[in-house]
């Protein structure tokens, strides 16, 4: 098995905090999650995390004009210069303060940095590693208080910054002659931001209780509007004396503050973000309102607007909310939300398609593991969700909750169907879905008991007791034989559900169970212990196989209050989640800890140890603390000195003006770091791990490795190239795949005949079926010789048959894999048909009123006259399918040949 697996996307989480910036094409946009950066396609609809971290959560973004730098600086002022488009970072910098905005000049030459107070101008690093590629340009004194937007001028040369002591200022970035910051009050409240019109000629500035000014530049004592930029000056040639004034002060209307705004030069569209959740756009500089929408129901932390100013995004951190709107057609472009708190189980679909997971917020979310985008939200339970299984179809995926029920829903039609109850109220924790999906078992904390229902009716079928302690996993044997339950009482037990006269067997353990799972062919089961083992068991014998010792394999970092070390305390030394390989040869597991431990099966070693996060704002992820940090009121982690990430800012900081140190009953929760629940794909190509973070997904890239199969000095890409122009494609397509160089065997692959498909899958060497078939899977979703690629699959299976069974249980991530890619295209064609089945039937019935018309002429039909009557665009009528008033626009590129099926038919 391979074991290089590498951290893929982050799902269930799309935004967190700090601000949201559109890419300069205006279709993607990047979120902050945690201390990584998401990217959301909002045209090819994928997600990607980007593979880098940010020791802390990420406070700003910033993206160059050109695409190519990428700033990402975190709470304390640590940032990282990536190179975007190449996914790498170039450089670690420390600002040595908060950072509270970060803004790159529209000619991308400078970037300016707001610190605290204080503006700092810094040259723009080139996207190669330099020595030392952040260059200070110039150092200003800034705002009486803590600045909160910047924004620059068209041309460059200015920028503004605001601040909560509710003024403006206008810098230049280049030192003039005569010229100094101007200061721009009037506002009563903290100045959210400011903006250039895109001539120049005006300023609009927002503060925090709904007032937008319109300023004007002009020389003293004439009323006439200058161009900010181009000095008027005298006949000395001295520079005259100018003046900003307030043309205009509007205010919005809303009883809610504003919290956040962005204003669009191009379209002159002022966008604001109220506390309450309400959205509105407005016209500048005339301020004419265009639209207001609700589309939350905590505050709208951050706004952004695409270049085009077509597209508006709205962030939330409070719901973990992410929306795009398009307010011209006031559609959704996008609309996401990870859970609320955090999450508590996962599973994959039989195919590999889906990920669904349940949170403490009694949702289930049901997630595309290929695009990373979650496409159905069920919110019926009342309690948190604690365990979810699909069944073998991938139509149904059941729950079970804290709330008593476990329900069933169609991913079909996308409802609840079928809610199983117990007779009296009790507490599910555990869940098991047969193989067949014939029958529902849910362990319960409070009774001890596993309760039985039947699918097709919703029955209770029956109630198995003997546990003496909570019930902490099911797991059905994957033949669906038995049934076996791990307790706290320290016992392990094999039920018979189908003949309850056999004797139950138990599998004693000396410390409670944790977490159990059964290998893929249902001949071994291992249980995880809270002393941090591993015990392996024979499921016929019943008899112990092996232990794996992991108590410090899987302990984590010391916690902020903790008072011993992370050696010597307890907690978190133990899996709480188990789950094999889809081979079989490997166990995963998870626990109260930032590491995800991958073991050997047979030589009972470590193979891989996965650090799930590096973020120093979990609680958990330092081995050792610093003691400075300590102070008399507890760690300055867990104290909140600028009330920046406050919800209750104003209310919360009472501290006396001067005091430096903040408000020390003003504290922060800090999340710890854990793995609730992980498991691995049935295709083996990925595994999953529901975290504090959110989805981790963790994926196999071979993309940059060279692996050959039974290498000979005579196998080169030029020798394999010359079988394949001579007509000998079984030698070159085996030869391919003994060099195993993707692009290579892909050339020789599609350069077999068609026709020669099936004589050649019979000659086929059963020692490269398994890599042919996972190349086909690799690339049937992304190609488009779907007859071509089926033609092969049919061959194999048809031709390998016996050899395809007697390795079932290797090849079975092949076959999902395969089944996988061929249930996505046949989905995507099936809606293509479904777009076009009224089109042809009313293309049938045109030609069905030719055929009569001409028929009465005694004419012939012509394809001329199908096409003249297709293209009169009539109103017509069928049977109860269409209106009288229907009409039917069809692409005029496939009008020939569908009247030419018309006419055949």
């Amino acid at each position: 098995m391979k074991t290089d697996f590498k951290f893929s996307n982050l799902c269930g989480t799309v935004y967190s905090k700090g601000n949201l910036v559109f890419s300069p094409d205006g279709n993607s946009i990047l979120s902050p999650v945690g201390n990584r950066v998401t990217v959301f396609d909002l045209v090819n609809n994928r997600t990607e995390t980007l593979p880098f971290e940010n020791k802390r959560n990420i406070r700003r973004l910033a993206l160059s004009p050109r695409g190519n730098i990428l700033l990402s600086v975190d709470e304390l002022g640590s940032a990282l210069l990536i190179n975007y488009r190449k996914r790498t970072v170039l450089h670690y910098f420390n600002f040595k303060g908060k950072v509270r905005d970060i803004q790159f000049s529209p000619d991308g030459k400078y970037f300016v940095v707001g610190l605290g107070r204080h503006v700092e101008i810094w040259r723009s690093p080139g996207y190669t590693k330099e020595f030392a590629p952040f260059e200070l340009h110039q150092k200003l004194p800034g705002h009486y208080d803590d600045i909160t937007h910047i924004s620059w001028s068209p041309d460059s040369r200015f920028f503004l910054t605001s601040g909560k002591d509710m003024t403006t200022k206008v810098y230049s970035v280049d030192s003039m002659e005569d010229y100094t910051a101007t200061t721009l009050t009037g506002h009563r409240a903290t100045v959210i931001g400011s903006w250039f019109s895109k001539d120049m000629r005006a300023v609009y500035t927002v503060s925090a209780d709904g007032a937008v000014c319109v300023r004007r530049f002009r020389v003293r004592g004439v009323e006439e509007n200058l161009l900010f930029g181009e000095f008027p000056v005298d006949e000395e040639g001295k520079l005259l004396p100018t003046m900003w004034f307030t043309e205009h002060r509007y205010y919005t209307g809303t009883i809610s503050n504003v919290q956040s705004a962005a204003f669009n030069p191009a379209s002159s569209i002022l966008v604001l973000g109220m506390t309450n959740g309400v959205f509105g756009i407005w016209e500048m500089p005339d301020f004419n309102q265009i639209h207001t929408l609700s589309i939350s129901r905590k505050k709208i932390n951050t706004v952004a607007i695409n270049p085009s100013g077509e597209w508006l995004a709205f962030g939330s951190a409070k719901l973990g909310q992410l929306l795009v709107w398009e307010w011209q057609s006031e559609t959704y472009v996008l609309k996401q939300q990870g859970h609320f708190y955090d999450m508590s189980c996962v599973g994959y679909s039989a195919d590999g398609q889906y990920v669904a997971t349940g949170g403490d917020d009694s949702k289930l979310k049901v997630w595309n593991a290929l695009t990373g985008y979650c496409f159905i939200t069920f919110a019926d339970h009342t309690s948190a969700v604690t365990a979810l299984q699909f069944t073998k179809g991938n139509q149904v995926v059941l729950s079970a909750s804290l709330d008593g029920t476990v329900r069933a829903y169609d991913l079909v039609r996308y409802r609840n169907f079928r809610i199983f109850t117990s007779p009296t109220p009790v507490q599910f924790n555990s869940l098991a879905v047969d193989p067949s999906g014939e029958i529902v078992c849910a362990g319960c904390l409070d009774t001890f008991e596993i309760y039985m229902w039947s699918m097709q009716t919703g029955k209770l079928l029956d109630v198995l007791s003997g546990h003496e302690a909570p019930i902490s996993s099911l797991a059905f044997r994957p033949d669906g034989l038995s049934l076996a339950s791990s307790s706290w009482d320290k016992t392990v037990r094999l039920w018979d559900v189908f003949d309850r006269t056999k004797v139950v067997e138990r599998l004693e353990h000396g410390h409670e169970v944790l977490a159990l799972a059964y290998r893929p062919d249902g001949k071994e089961l291992c249980a995880s212990t809270l002393d941090g083992q591993i015990h392996f068991w024979d499921v016929a014998k019943a008899a112990p196989t092996g232990t794996i010792e992991g108590r410090r394999d899987i302990a984590g970092g010391r916690k902020t209050g903790d008072k011993v070390t992370a050696d010597n305390t307890s907690s978190g030394k133990s899996f709480n989640s188990l789950c094999y390989s889809a081979d079989g040869t490997a166990v995963l597991g998870g626990g109260n800890s930032m590491y995800v431990c991958l073991y050997d099966r047979r030589s009972s070693i470590l193979l891989r140890k996965f650090q799930i996060t590096k973020n120093q704002s979990l609680d958990g992820v330092q081995v050792k603390l610093n003691s400075k940090l300590m102070t008399e009121a507890g760690s300055a982690d867990l104290i909140d000195s600028d009330g920046i990430d406050s919800d209750t800012e104003k209310q919360a900081d009472r501290s006396l003006p001067g005091v430096k140190s903040g408000d020390k009953s003003n504290r922060l929760l800090k999340p710890e770091a854990r793995t609730r629940d992980v498991k691995f794909s049935p295709t083996g190509r990925q595994w999953a791990a529901a975290s504090s973070e959110g989805l981790l997904i963790y994926s196999l890239d071979e993309t940059m490795v060279f692996d050959p199969y039974e290498l000979d000095e005579d196998v080169t890409p030029d020798t394999i190239r010359d079988l394949s122009r001579k007509g000998d494609h079984l030698r070159a397509l085996v030869n391919g795949f003994r060099l195993n160089e993707k692009y290579l065997i892909r050339e020789v692959y599609e350069a077999v005949p068609p026709l020669d498909v099936v004589l050649l899958t019979k000659d086929f060497p059963e020692a490269y079926l398994e890599r042919l078939l996972k190349f086909i899977a690799d690339i049937i979703e992304s190609s488009q010789l779907l007859e071509y690629h089926l033609r092969w699959i049919s061959g194999l299976l048809s031709n390998h048959g016996t050899f395809v069974k007697a390795r079932s249980a290797a090849l079975q991530p092949v076959l999902r894999t395969l089944q996988r890619g061929i249930a996505r295209l046949h989905q995507d064609i099936g809606s293509v048909c479904d777009k076009n089945h009224y089109m042809m039937d009313y293309l049938l019935i045109q030609g069905k009123r030719v055929a009569e018309a001409k028929e009465e002429e005694s004419g012939d039909i012509t394809m001329n006259d199908l096409l003249s009557s297709f293209n009169d665009g009539d109103e017509f009528e069928t049977d109860g399918e269409f209106d009288e008033d229907d009409t039917m626009d069809v692409d005029s590129a496939s009008a020939p040949s569908a009247a030419a099926a018309a006419t055949s038919v």
